[in-house]
This record gives structure tokens, C-alpha cells and sequence, in this order.
């Protein structure tokens, strides 16, 4: 009797002590996350660097593009690139540099690295953005890291963004 009492209240300290990790989401430790905007871009001209030590390089620039969310409205302003690498294993790392300007003037520095992934329409991509600003009115953005969800078709760009809480 006393074995199946501990093993029953051992059991119950691993069920309470595990959903005291879980948040909203999905699995123990999932985060929660906020909706931050849609970014679109359009990209222009390619340059490639064939077979360099750390493989193929392509730079793509960025010619333009917006960010439309319930907090932050910006265009995004040149110069502006992905300096892509392919690996080995069809996949490739992206290296994204831009500025934004926000529709009420404040300059926001965006860079991220993600991984890209061909398709039948263009390619999948998933990123880890970050923000610089140094404009008190968006301070709030460089205290978070944010994750977007996207994908490319033609010269046309799309990421939903959100904030991990």
C-alpha cells in the first residue's frame, strides 16, 4: 500500500510540476507570441559567387517594400540586401539587412538570419528578426526577439512577424 501511495503522489508532482511550465501555446514551454505585422518586399538584381570557400554566395537586393502592423507602419528604404548562402543540403541561409522608416519618421534598423527552403512556387522561409532604433517612441522593439513566417514568389516577398513573449 505504501509503495502505491508514493508512486501515485510521485506521479502527481510530475503532472502539477510539468504544466508549470507550459504557457499558451503548444508542449511544455511553448511561448506565447504577439502579431507584430505583415512585411513585404521586392527584391531586384541577383550577383552570384560561385564555389567560394563558405559555398555559394547570392546577394539579392532589396529595391523597396512595407511593414503593416497595429503598432509599427514603415517603408523600407535602400540600400538593403540578403546576402544568401547555399548549403549542402539544398537549403540556404538567409542574411537580411534593411532600414525602415516609420510613417512617423523614426528610423528602424532590421537584420535577420533564417533559413530558406526551394519550392514548386518560390522558396519557404523562416527568420529570426531584430530591431535598432534609437528613437524613444519604438525602444520597445529592441527589447524583444521576434520570428516570422514566410515565403517568396517571383521578386515579391511576404513575412508574417510576431514578438516571442
Amino acid at each position: 500500500m505504501r509503495i502505491a501511495t508514493a508512486l501515485l503522489v510521485g506521479l502527481g508532482v510530475i503532472a502539477s510540476g510539468s504544466s508549470a511550465f507550459t504557457q499558451a501555446g503548444e508542449g511544455p514551454g511553448a511561448p506565447a507570441m504577439e502579431y507584430l505585422g505583415t512585411l513585404r518586399v521586392e527584391t531586384g538584381t541577383r550577383t552570384v559567387v560561385e564555389n567560394g570557400p563558405q559555398g555559394t554566395r547570392t546577394i539579392v537586393q532589396i529595391t523597396g517594400g512595407r511593414f503593416e502592423g497595429p503598432r509599427l507602419k514603415a517603408t523600407v528604404q535602400g540600400p538593403a540586401g540578403d546576402w544568401i548562402t547555399n548549403r549542402a543540403d539544398g537549403s540556404y541561409k538567409l542574411d537580411v539587412r534593411f532600414t525602415m522608416r516609420t510613417d512617423d519618421g523614426a528610423l528602424i534598423l532590421v537584420t535577420y538570419n533564417g533559413v530558406g527552403e526551394t519550392t514548386s512556387t518560390g522558396a519557404k522561409l523562416r527568420a529570426a528578426p531584430l530591431f535598432e532604433t534609437g528613437d524613444p517612441r519604438y525602444t520597445w522593439l529592441t527589447r524583444l526577439q521576434a520570428v516570422s513566417v514566410g515565403e517568396r514568389a517571383g521578386t515579391a516577398v511576404r513575412y508574417e512577424v510576431y514578438a516571442l513573449k
